[in-house]
């Protein structure tokens, strides 16, 4: 890999010194030409001589927000300069997002395997977006459980016999719409009788043994088709009317 710039924007002395050697060890093309404790320092060293790569911690001066507005004015300023976050905000997932819409290469956590020779250099090859064993963990977990999700919701779409009106309408009784309001929306074409009726072919659908002593209403149905997996509440929007 050919020589680089970089500038590490990092306010807590003893973890800069830790950046810096792991730089020096590890990554000896890298020439650390200044570093920043905060956002002042930081565009006067941008002005003075541009990098090639911005190491970033997010946690500056107790503030998580100053690091992604760096990163957002970079990227704007600068879009031809890589910024790799490297950040010991572990926990907090808003974070990472907010930091990767404001155009990061990449996210380093300080935990487990920390900041190695191959993030830095898939980011100076233009790979993104690049992470750690940490995120890359929260990330296949997830992954696997979304995918189980969407299984789960096409097989009760099919074992329960529900089809494209009732997924709407259910639907759209758990987003509060009334059975009025319902059909007035695009391409349903039922009325309130019509409605009433689809409902209870639902709950004998839904609730096939019953519900012991107790009713079924529009409230209990939509409980139930969330609990079987029918409608996803992580994906409840509202069809145009």
């Amino acid at each position: 890999m050919d020589k680089f710039k970089v500038i590490i924007v990092e306010d807590v002395p003893l973890e800069l010194r830790g950046t810096q050697g792991i730089l020096k060890s590890d990554v000896p093309e890298a020439e650390i030409i200044g570093t920043a404790a905060d956002e002042t320092e930081y565009y006067k060293l941008m002005k003075e001589q541009l990098p090639d790569l911005v190491l970033l911690d997010l946690g500056l001066g107790g503030s998580t927000t100053v690091g992604v507005e760096i990163c957002r004015h970079t990227r704007e300023l600068y879009p031809d300069v890589k910024v790799l976050i490297f950040t010991g905000e572990i926990l907090n997932e808003k974070l990472w997002v907010d930091v990767l819409d404001a155009g990061a290469d990449g996210i380093i956590l300080k935990s487990g395997e920390l900041l190695t020779r191959d993030d830095v250099v898939n980011v100076m090859k233009g790979r993104r977006p690049v992470f750690n064993q940490p995120i890359l963990e929260k990330i296949v977990k997830r992954f696997k459980a979304s995918v189980c999700k969407e299984t789960l919701s096409q097989e009760s779409l099919v074992n329960y016999e529900i089809d494209e009106y009732d997924e709407r309408f259910l639907r759209h009784l758990a987003l509060g719409y009334t059975k009025e309001q319902i059909t007035n929306l695009r391409g349903m074409p039922f009325g309130v009788k019509s409605l009433e009726k689809r409902q209870n072919e639902l709950i004998q659908k839904l609730f096939p043994d019953g519900n012991g002593k107790m009713g079924v209403n529009a409230t209990r149905l939509v409980v139930k088709a969330i609990e079987l997996g029918i409608l996803d509440t992580d994906n409840l929007f509202a069809d145009e009317e």
